[in-house]
This record gives C-alpha cells, structure tokens and sequence, in this order.
C-alpha cells in the first residue's frame, strides 16, 4: 500500500542516523515493537517539520522517490503527509501492518475543524499503536499506545495519553503544565495514500489552510521543542513555560540552520527570503 519496495532503506535509515549512539543499527531489523521505537525516535530527531516548500508556491508531490529526493536525499523536511508516508514506506518494507487515519487538529480551542492530519497505526504482535511523525512541535517522539485507553506514556520529558470518545473516536493528549490537552482525533475509519493526496491538495493550495502564505517550520525533538510560524520563534518546556522572539528576514536563513538543520539551496533560500520580507 505504501510503496515501501521503492524505497531506498539504507539511505532512509542513514538519514535519520538509525543506531547511532545506541547501537541499534547493528541489530537486524524485524517488524517488532523495539525496531518501531527506534525508527519512529530516530525519524522524529532527525527531520524537521517544514513548508517551505508550499510557501514558495511549489506543489508538493507524495510518490515515495519525491518524498525520497527530498526528505532523504535533499536533507529536507516536509509536512505530516510528507513525513508519515515516508514513514509508513519504511515500516512497510522492514514488515510492519500499517494503515492510516486522518484526525481533526484540536490545538485550537473549540474550532471544529476539517480532518486535514495524517497519522498512522502500526500493529504490533495484535496490538496497534498510534505513530507520527508529522504533528509538528507539539507531537510524540514515539509510538504511543491505543489499546489502553488513559495510560500515561513518559517520552523524555513530555507525556502523551489516548482517550477514547463515542463511536470509537480516539484523542491524542499532551499534558502542559500540569494539565492534559487534546492535540487532535481520529476515528477508526482506515486511510489510504490516495486520500491524501486529497487532503494535500488542500493544505498546500487552499487559501484557508494554515499552511498557505507563510512560514512553518518545527521540530519535537530534545528537552526544548521549537516553532518558527512566520516572523514568532517559540520555544517550549516541559514545565509550558515558553520563550518568544522575532526572526527578521535577515536572519531567518541562520535560524533554519541552527533551530532545526534546514539548507536550502541559494536561489530558494534567497526566494524564500524576499518572501518573507514581503510580509511587512
């Protein structure tokens, strides 16, 4: 389903530093829960969460060889379709069951908003496990359990939970300062790539997705978890304090490099830019 036999794994597994530092790239890969750990933990160091692309008016393409050329090979990030079907394909050619579901984002208060997330569940020896890669600053480092409902889960510092709601509706949760807070939904209902494409298309052209006419870049990964949208660079604890500044168009080229590892070639960073300047 997710096209994982076109994937170049070793290049994968090299650009996400699969095993460094803990030994893990010496052992043989099996679809079991402690190779989904590693994978899912060393993805969500590695890429960055970004839209640079969809900011420059560029279409964004979710066949496994662009996602390859540009996540792996380019040394970019990408989006949650981005990063999550690159994802699914690596799990799916070391051997893991994965399907996927779309969720509604509920970071924003009451808002209804329109299913426009792609996450993955991966089963494990019966039992599924919500992974993804894709939800930004504020999403797991690891899998986290769906089959018991309520169970705190420690990733570092941070801690997730999953609550189920009528009709099978599962929410992931994050706990903030002392308080439990939904990040987003899904149903039970079994997503496949064509479908997002779907919601892609949306969220890279329409003029009322939060993606369009702007910069977001993000990344999960370590004690301090960090967003650039537009001109705000937010950094986050573990405890919910924040710190804020504001990233000017002369330096944002510097903070893309040494907040979350991002190059870009010059003629799109100067692009990318003047973009940005645009926006006073």
């Amino acid at each position: 389903m997710w096209s994982g036999e076109e994937l170049d794994l070793d290049a994968y597994l090299e650009r996400i530093g699969y095993g460094e530092g803990g030994g893990t790239g010496d052992r043989e890969l099996r679809p079991d829960l402690g190779t989904l750990y590693a994978v899912h933990r060393a993805h969500t160091a590695a890429v960055a969460f970004e839209n640079l692309d969809v900011a420059l008016g560029r279409p964004i393409a979710l066949d496994v060889k662009a996602i390859e050329a540009k996540l792996v090979h380019g040394r970019r990030g990408g989006y949650c379709y981005e990063q999550n079907s690159l994802l699914a394909a690596a799990l799916e050619r070391i051997g893991f069951e994965v399907s996927g579901r779309g969720a509604r984002n509920r970071t924003r208060g009451d808002s209804l908003l329109a299913v426009t997330h792609a996450v993955l569940v991966v089963t494990v020896d019966g039992e599924p496990w919500l992974c993804d890669a894709g939800f930004g600053y504020q999403g797991p480092l690891e899998p986290v359990p769906l089959a018991r409902p309520g169970a705190e889960v420690r990733q570092g510092e941070w801690a997730f939970r999953v609550r189920e709601e009528a009709d099978g509706v599962l929410v992931l949760c994050a706990l903030r300062a002392g308080t439990w807070r939904d990040l987003y939904a899904f149903s039970p209902q079994h997503y496949h790539p064509v479908d997002y494409v779907l919601l892609n298309h949306y969220s890279s052209s329409h003029p009322g997705s939060s993606f369009v006419g702007r910069v977001v870049v993000q990344h999960p990964g370590g004690p301090v978890r960090r967003s650039l949208v537009g001109r705000r660079l937010v950094r986050l604890h573990p405890d919910g304090r924040t710190e804020e500044q504001a990233v000017d168009p002369d330096g944002l080229l510097d903070v893309l490099d040494r907040e979350f590892g991002l190059r870009l070639p010059e003629r799109d960073a100067a692009e990318l830019v003047a973009i940005h300047r645009a926006g006073d």
